[in-house]
């Protein structure tokens, strides 16, 4: 299976939406509990029109991972950075988690934080994908309540420059 990450285009937003609700719905369920309340309040806005409207503001960097099999391509992740530094989206397909997709969206999405000279990013995550996101190097900083309702981590990451490597020290002294 073969994976590739590009920048997400407006054409890209009907897939998109389904894949965000689907990964809610089936992804999500340790942290929703089926409780509708909260399931509806996260999925009220993953609509076709509003993931559209993500994807063509110009202050955001949307990517998808797409897989490719026998010549057909196919969504299967989605991550959005805003340039406050926020990474509002990170979502896989629930069948691929732990295949190295949210890594690789990742990636894209730190690459472009660095390209717009942000240092630092955040995010809100549910608990159940916390520590993924620890495992890449993100702080959990604790608690936070999300917009809909959901008991979240917050979640930060120091971006650093480029390694530059370190100067070999150099001595006039004879021994």
């Amino acid at each position: 299976m073969g994976i590739e990450i590009r920048q997400a285009t407006p054409n890209d937003a009907p897939a998109a939406c389904a894949l965000l609700r689907r990964s809610i719905e089936e992804g999500c369920v340790a942290d929703h509990g089926g409780r509708p309340e909260i399931l509806q309040a996260w999925l009220g806005n993953k609509t076709t029109q509003n993931v559209l409207g993500w994807l063509s503001s110009p202050t955001n960097h949307a990517v998808v991972a797409e897989r490719v099999a026998d010549g057909t391509r196919e969504l299967v992740g989605l991550a959005l950075l805003n340039q406050a530094g926020k990474v509002p989206l990170c979502y896989v397909r629930p069948d691929l988690l732990r295949h190295g997709v949210g890594r690789a969206l990742l990636c894209a999405l730190e690459a472009q934080a660095r390209a717009w000279n942000i240092r630092k990013v955040h995010m809100q995550s549910p608990g159940s994908a916390s520590g993924f996101f620890e495992r890449l190097g993100y702080v959990n900083a604790g608690k936070d309540k999300s917009c809909f309702g959901l008991e979240c981590d917050f979640l930060w990451k120091q971006l650093d420059a480029e390694t530059v490597p370190a100067r070999k020290r150099f001595c006039n002294c004879s021994q």
